[in-house]
This record gives structure tokens, C-alpha cells and sequence, in this order.
């Protein structure tokens, strides 16, 4: 079985779904009998052939020199990547024979994949992962008005349409609500993520490891913290992630709110040394405006931590309502801090509930993420 992977985001560039198809090809190299060829965006002005194990190619076509932005790709960038992915993946077919192609993101990348099904009857699947899904993101509202019907379209013809959360297939089918669609969760690195007794008295409240938006609501837990650092000397907000001049607007709001000291912006971590971030915290809380499934959620959902997050995306699938953390009402600095305090008077709540989240973590693997699409490619060729 050989498979056209699509996605314009690979490690070190990109977020959630450049970590998730990092990981699901760690997963297939250990597949006999499946070959991947994967087309992404390198992060210099070269082309770059990578293996993962013998089966799994990806090929890194230059876009722009993207060293001082890892996180962010521009609506240029996304056309870059279209034109040279579409006339570099039109050399491979020719080279190769492939039963399906798997592009995540309906857009850019599941166009390409619609018109190799139209030109070449080549099958595909889409996996949704957030801004592709109309009314996902207030900064392609416009957009959405123009490229909707062509959204719809990809969706109609492809083989499967698979959503990354409940939340997210939801918001799918209020465009299209006849469209058939399945779910498949993101994994979770249990070995990597994983508890870690802390020896100090901090308290240390993290969002996880992420690019800086807007959309990350960051600025409402900042103000929680505001709320809560007079009467807790030992709190501490520590912030993992850069990009798109939001990290320059959230430290001129700590400076206004005089939290330098109380809020730490770390910059970017590379992923292999995230894990320990996780680890000295003590409780997560994710004031999101909107998600798809938050891979940074599920990480500290391994590490074991008391969960706060917007109802968006999968939040609902992840906590527990009261077991392992709280849903937090949406731009409410004021309810991030009361449901925060619950947490730090009350220690053997807060241990309680890390380990319901641990308990929670151990059901999902990346294992099984990448077998579950391993079975789609079975059902759809």
C-alpha cells in the first residue's frame, strides 16, 4: 500500500497537526507493507529528503526562508506551498503508483488532493484540524465567505472526512450538515508526558506548549493571574511558544499589570524538552477561543494535571467535569481565578484530579491513532 501525504506543517514548523503527523509517521514506519511519501514545507530556502524508518519519505519543498517564524505560515506561504506541492507531487505520481492520498487541512493541502482524484481517480482522505473549517477562526471570517463552497466540495468527493474532535466535526456540519464525517482523536506520548513529584512550594500554572495567538485567550488568564497575585505570593504563570507579534502584546499587558516576576515567557521549547515544563507545573488551564484538539491539552493530560479549558474543540471529551479539572467560561478572567483558587487551597483535590487526567491519557496512544487511519486507508482503497 503506498500513500500521497499532504501537510504543509512538519516539525520544526507549524503546531498541532505538524506534531500529530510527525507522530502518526513514527507509527507507520512500523507498519510492513505501507509506504509513505510525505510533501511539507522545509523550513530554508532547500529541498530536503528525510526517511522515518525505510517505508516513510518526506519531502521538505523551500517556501521561503522560515527560520525566524516557525509557527506562523502566511496566506503566501499556503500558495507557495500549493503551487510547488501540487507540480512536485504531479512528478511523483508519475514516478509511483499510489492507492490514496491523505491531506490534512482541507485547504491548501486537500485541494491538491482533489484535483489528483479528478485528474488521476487517486481516492483521498481529509483530516480537519481547525482553521480549515469554516467559522473556526475570526481572522479568515472574509475568507470563509469566498472558499466555503469549495470546502464543501472537497468534503463531498473525498473517500472519508475525519475530524480530530467532537467540537470540530460539529462546527464541520453546520456548513454542510448532511456531509458524512468520522472522528479520530489526537494521540498522547504516554512514555515521554508522564508525572513527575515536584519538591518546591511554587505553584505554577502553565497553558501548555503552543504558538501565541489571540486565539490562545492568553491575556484572560494573565488577568487571573493579576486577580489572584496578591493573595498568592507563590503563584507563577509560565508561558512556552512565540509567534505573530502576540508574545510583544501579552508582555506589555504584564508590564501594565506589573506581573514581571509573576508571568515568565519562555520563548520556544523544542518539543523533545516540553515534557519537563509539564512537569513542575501544577495545574493547566487553556483559555482558548477555539480548538480543534489541543495536542498541548493532552500532553499535560499525560503529565497528570488538574485541566481548565474552554468548552471548545474536544474539551468536553478530556475533562471530566469536577474529576479532573473544570470547563472555564470563555474571555471570564474571573472565573479562570475562582477555579483556579479551588485548586491551589485544596491539595489533595488537585492530586485527585492529576490522576484522573493520567488515567484518562493511558486510553489514548499515538499507536492507536495511527491504526485507526491505517484501517481507513484499508476501508477506502
Amino acid at each position: 500500500m503506498r500513500i500521497l501525504f499532504f501537510n504543509y506543517e512538519y516539525p520544526p514548523l507549524g503546531g498541532g497537526a505538524g506534531n500529530a503527523t510527525f507522530c502518526i509517521l513514527q507509527e507507520f514506519s512500523k507498519i510492513l507493507g505501507l509506504e509513505i511519501d510525505l510533501i511539507t514545507s522545509s523550513v530554508d530556502k532547500n529541498f530536503h529528503l528525510e526517511k522515518v524508518g525505510e517505508n516513510i519519505n518526506i519531502h521538505k519543498i523551500p517556501i521561503g526562508d522560515k527560520r525566524k517564524d516557525l509557527h506562523h505560515q502566511s496566506q503566501k506561504d499556503l500558495l507557495i506551498y500549493s503551487w510547488k506541492a501540487y507540480f512536485y507531487a504531479k512528478k511523483l505520481i508519475k514516478k509511483n503508483k499510489y492507492d490514496l492520498s491523505h491531506s490534512f487541512f482541507t485547504v491548501p493541502c486537500g485541494f491538491i488532493s482533489w484535483r489528483f482524484f479528478k485528474k488521476y481517480k487517486v481516492p483521498y482522505i481529509i483530516s480537519l484540524r481547525g482553521a480549515d473549517v469554516p467559522g473556526y477562526a475570526e481572522r479568515f471570517s472574509l475568507l470563509y465567505k469566498f472558499i466555503t463552497p469549495l470546502i464543501k466540495k472537497i468534503w463531498k468527493d473525498a473517500a472519508e472526512v475525519i475530524a480530530n474532535s467532537q467540537g470540530l466535526k460539529e462546527l464541520a456540519l453546520k456548513s454542510n450538515p448532511k456531509q458524512k464525517i468520522g472522528t479520530i482523536y489526537n494521540g498522547i506520548d504516554t512514555e515521554k508526558f508522564k508525572p513527575n513529584p515536584k519538591n518546591n512550594d511554587t505553584f505554577i500554572i502553565t497553558p501548555g506548549a503552543s504558538r501565541l495567538t489571540s486565539r490562545k485567550g492568553l491575556v484572560y488568564l494573565i488577568k487571573a493571574v493579576d486577580k489572584l497575585s496578591k493573595k498568592y505570593q507563590q503563584l507563577e504563570l509560565k508561558i512556552m511558544g512565540d509567534g505573530e507579534g502576540e508574545r510583544a502584546r501579552l508582555e506589555e499587558i504584564v508590564d501594565k499589570l506589573n506581573l514581571r516576576g509573576r508571568v515568565v515567557f519562555l520563548g520556544r521549547i523544542p518539543r523533545e524538552k516540553t515534557f519537563s515544563y509539564y512537569q513542575e507545573a501544577d495545574v493547566f488551564v487553556l483559555p482558548s477561543l477555539n480548538e480543534g484538539m489541543s495536542n498541548a491539552m493532552l500532553e499535560a493530560l499525560a503529565t497528570g494535571l488538574p485541566i481548565l479549558a474552554t468548552d471548545t474543540g474536544g474539551s468536553k471529551e478530556l475533562i471530566m467535569e469536577g474529576e479532573n479539572g473544570y470547563i472555564i467560561e470563555m474571555k471570564n478572567a474571573q472565573d479562570i481565578a475562582d477555579k483556579l483558587e479551588k485548586i491551589i487551597n485544596d491539595f489533595e483535590l488537585k492530586k485527585k484530579m492529576g490522576e484522573a487526567s493520567r488515567k484518562k491519557a493511558l486510553e489514548m496512544s499515538w499507536e492507536k491513532v495511527a491504526k485507526k487511519y491505517y484501517q481507513a486507508y484499508e476501508k477506502n482503497i
